[in-house]
């Protein structure tokens, strides 16, 4: 294990011990999971939190901002699932974090699962089942794609962790009415939202989403610190497992891939499409205005892409949508 990962650990541990120590509880931050109907991905943190708000049905609306960064997760915590009348434990990581699949038999829609963990609440989350007979998915990026940052990327994870507030964030215009009219347009869709933001800060994104009437759908974010063979994590394999996880998951589904042009979401797109292009159905590419481009370290070039594959660029959700109706897709 890489020694970063070593000095992580021993660190958790003592924050664990002396947490423990003042009375702290685990609880289970629930996040939307998705999954068929004869599995479903789960996704959840386990931090120690004051007794009063373990004992809540929703933590989640208690720990956020900075406090969620500088909580303490509670490593390799076992939680119980509840899905209808089975029940399922899973270890969390050394994050806290838990991202399980477990078998289980679920009708299509949104459906409610239980988690808890210890001595603490159940909390119940939302996940969604894919309908075997649904052929379409759309997957976003967050950053610059449905939520304008305009901060240099080098600051972007720290603003969200710290500053992040869902009320002083602003939607990128137009994005909700194209996301929510491709969803409506075909029904019974998976929407995810993959992002390299951490896990910290999954319940204030998931509050901006909501009110700004974005699509529900599952966040997947990634864990902050070291692994244990790099001192950081890489965003970019984060996204990539996950495009390709999703791909094998569900390899009936075409997906509408979404993102912006600063840097990487094309890059990262085009090579999916050329790994998997019987699972894409268009690359949306939202154009950062001038300003926002140079904070993001500039911006990728539009190249002429060989596969049929349709790829379309506009500054907000109207354009966007405006192209993709003219292929039929909205």
């Amino acid at each position: 294990m890489h020694r970063a990962a070593r000095i992580d650990d021993a660190f958790l541990d003592w924050r664990a011990r002396r947490g423990r120590r003042k009375g702290l509880q685990a609880a289970v931050i629930p996040y939307t999971g998705y999954g068929s109907t004869t599995w479903v991905r789960v996704l959840a943190r386990v931090l120690l939190v004051k007794p009063d708000v373990a004992q809540t049905a929703t933590p989640v609306q208690r720990v956020r901002g900075w406090r969620s960064f500088t909580s303490i997760p509670v490593v390799a915590a076992e939680v119980t699932i509840t899905v209808g009348t089975e029940t399922h434990v899973v270890k969390a990581d050394r994050g806290g974090v838990i991202d399980a699949r477990i078998a289980v038999e679920l009708e299509p829609g949104w459906q409610q699962i239980t988690l808890q963990a210890e001595d603490s609440r159940p909390v119940v989350e939302n996940v969604f089942i894919v309908d075997p007979e649904v052929r379409f998915g759309v997957l976003s990026d967050i950053d610059d794609t449905v939520m304008v940052t305009a901060l240099p990327r080098p600051f972007v994870a720290a603003w969200n962790t710290f500053v992040l507030d869902e009320h002083a964030r602003t939607p990128v215009p137009g994005m909700a009415v194209f996301l929510e009219r491709v969803v409506r347009d075909h029904p019974g869709s998976p929407v995810i939202y993959l992002s390299t933001g951490a896990w910290n800060v999954a319940p204030t994104l998931s509050r901006f989403l909501t009110r700004h009437l974005y699509p529900s759908g599952a966040l997947l974010l990634t864990d902050w610190g070291p692994t244990h063979d790099r001192f950081f994590r890489s965003g970019r394999a984060h996204k990539a497992n996950n495009l390709r996880r999703l791909a094998e998951e569900f390899p009936q589904i075409k997906w509408l891939l979404v993102g912006d042009d600063g840097q990487h979401d094309e890059e990262l797109y085009g090579e999916f499409a050329s790994r998997f292009p019987t699972n894409v159905a268009a690359v949306a590419i939202r154009q950062l205005s001038p300003g926002e481009a140079v904070l993001a370290g500039g911006r990728s070039k539009p190249e002429e892409h060989e596969s049929k594959i349709p790829w379309v660029y506009a500054p907000d959700g109207a354009g966007m949508l405006e192209q993709l109706d003219d292929i039929g897709l909205a």
